[in-house]
């Protein structure tokens, strides 16, 4: 009851959360879709029970759609809360040393315990996206390894043979190091923009698929390739200038590997 009258209390006419957006907001939006990205990448870890489902080929589109509508309804209900109750202009001021930029919000409600709650529900959420990480990234340092695009011993596995221990061992500690920085939005900004990239490159090849096996028509893959390769870009010029700095790296690695491996 106490949480009708707060927000019932927003005057909607005045529209303060919703119109006080300050300097470009073309420009804003943009980079705003760019970090949001990261957030809705968690349904491509879908794609890796492929051999544990039935009927792959149709049950893993199907819950990737489902997922992001459902996903997509709860991040547009709480941002319309969020902002609706405490106005853009108060979340713009919102720095790194915050734990959860939400917890203004919970503030405004003056419900016992709600920025607690509101922080404990932030750290737990950002550290399962974490884990998820390690989790396929230690995977995709192992294919490298097996296909010597990285040396041959990220790719051992456990005495059990079910876990890439020194994959995992890596990515973990690369991972923590981001993390130590202490600054959320550059290692936010920095995931924004590999994910973006590689997801990208992942449009480019579904562009490859024989017509005989496609599920969907290429126009999709298209609209998908463009869209990550231009929203890679409006990140801060540090941070996709950082990784294309890495992309040029790892090409350079692989072409002296191949020099030096030719027979």
């Amino acid at each position: 009851m106490q949480l009708k009258q707060q927000i019932a209390y927003i005057p909607m006419s005045e529209a303060r959360g919703f119109s006080s957006f300050s300097g470009n907001p073309i420009a804003a939006i943009l980079q705003a879709t760019a970090l949001m990205f990261v957030a809705y990448t968690g349904y491509g870890r879908i794609a890796t029970m492929g051999e544990e489902v039935k009927d792959p080929r149709r049950t893993i589109p199907k819950a990737m759609i489902i997922t992001l509508g459902i996903t997509m309804f709860f991040y547009i209900s709480v941002v319309f809360v969020g902002i609706g109750a405490v106005g853009a202009e108060r979340f713009g001021t919102v720095t790194s040393e915050q734990v959860a930029p939400l917890e203004i919000a919970a503030r405004s409600f003056n419900i016992p315990g709600s920025p607690l709650i509101m922080a404990v529900g932030a750290v737990t959420a950002t550290l399962g996206v974490l884990l998820n990480l390690i989790l396929g990234l230690s995977r995709v340092l192992l294919a490298m390894g097996r296909r010597q695009d990285m040396p041959s011993f990220v790719a051992r596995l456990n005495k059990s043979r079910t876990t890439p221990y020194i994959a995992v061992l890596i990515m973990g500690t690369v991972i923590a190091c981001l993390v130590l920085i202490g600054d959320v939005r550059t290692t936010w900004s920095f995931s924004a923009f590999s994910v973006l990239i590689y997801y990208g490159i992942t449009d480019l090849s579904a562009l490859q698929i024989p017509e005989s096996q496609r599920l969907y028509p290429k126009w999709i893959a298209v609209i998908g390739l463009l869209a990550c390769f231009f929203l890679a870009f409006w990140v801060e010029q540090k941070i996709w200038l950082i990784g294309l700095g890495l992309i040029i790296m790892g090409i350079l690695w692989k072409a002296i590997f191949r020099l030096y491996s030719a027979p």
